[in-house]
């Protein structure tokens, strides 16, 4: 375990000291609560890793993290390993939703040797047209407007079916908790993200991957279908009646599909052989 202070807030349940971690990463305006329906199934089988993003959470009141000008991606997830290095943890499996999904992608570029799987629900691959337009008009008018008639606006585009009701106010009520100069940082960060996600796109990793989409996720399924048919160490499982956020709204079938893929991850490398 590393003597530097943590960057960002974090909750840890450990099972036990040799056992696997997962690390849990979430999207821009929510916060590590938006994985409550997953926590009790993984705290039985694996050593649990909680973060609050950069403003997020319970890292909003870590003034250090506040006054950084710097917002990347790289920065961004750079922080993610910050924390696993304070607790001592090597590498451990990934589960991250929206924009989590692109930390964790960023996190597997930059340090692969920390990746021991990717479990990437409601992941952002490619940014459509109407994906675009809304970064786009966001960035038009994220001083102009309050953030949160800007963020609802969003939650309603992007989750816009009834049964999305709860993933909306759920992350409604996060985002509440970020200030607008904070909301206008982290928006900054779609400047990058298109030559970002054509890298993802274009470059496969062999680390074992699998995609969890709600088969009403609109705006971010298809660009998703065509990775995984494309990338050999990628699968994917749609999940009837969810959308973006389809660890909130299903997370019966979400829970079962990622535990079923760590195990079968934990399995193949069990059986490798070993380096001496």
């Amino acid at each position: 375990m590393s003597n530097q202070p943590p960057p960002l807030h974090y909750r840890t349940y450990e099972l036990a000291a040799e056992g696997d971690w997962v690390v849990f990463v979430h999207g821009a305006g929510g916060s590590s609560t938006i994985f409550f329906k997953q926590i009790r199934e993984y705290r039985k089988h694996y050593n649990v890793l909680m973060v609050d993003l950069r403003g997020h959470g319970g890292s909003a009141s870590l003034r250090e993290a506040a006054r950084k000008v710097r917002y990347s991606f790289e920065d961004v997830s750079r922080e993610i390993v910050d924390v696993m290095d304070h607790l001592g943890i090597q590498s451990a499996h990934f589960v991250g939703v929206s924009l989590g999904s692109v930390l964790i992608r960023t996190i597997a570029e930059t340090q692969p040797e920390r990746v021991k799987s990717m479990v990437l629900g409601g992941a952002i691959t490619r940014l459509n047209f109407r994906s675009r337009f809304l970064v786009a008009l966001g960035n038009l008018l994220k001083r102009v407007i309050p953030y949160m008639w800007l963020y609802r606006l969003f939650a309603w585009i992007i989750m816009p079916r009834p049964n999305h009701k709860e993933s909306r106010i759920l992350f409604a009520n996060e985002a509440r908790k970020l200030c607008q100069r904070e909301f206008i940082r982290w928006f900054r960060l779609t400047y990058e993200i298109n030559p970002l996600l054509r890298l993802f796109e274009e470059k496969e990793l062999p680390i074992p991957t699998l995609y969890l989409m709600g088969e009403e996720d609109h705006l971010f399924l298809p660009p998703v279908r065509s990775i995984a048919t494309r990338h050999a160490a990628s699968e994917l499982f749609v999940i009837e009646g969810a959308g973006h956020v389809c660890n909130v709204e299903r997370p019966d079938i979400f829970n079962a599909q990622s535990l079923s893929f760590l195990s079968r991850v934990r399995k193949a490398s069990a059986t490798l052989p070993r380096v001496s």
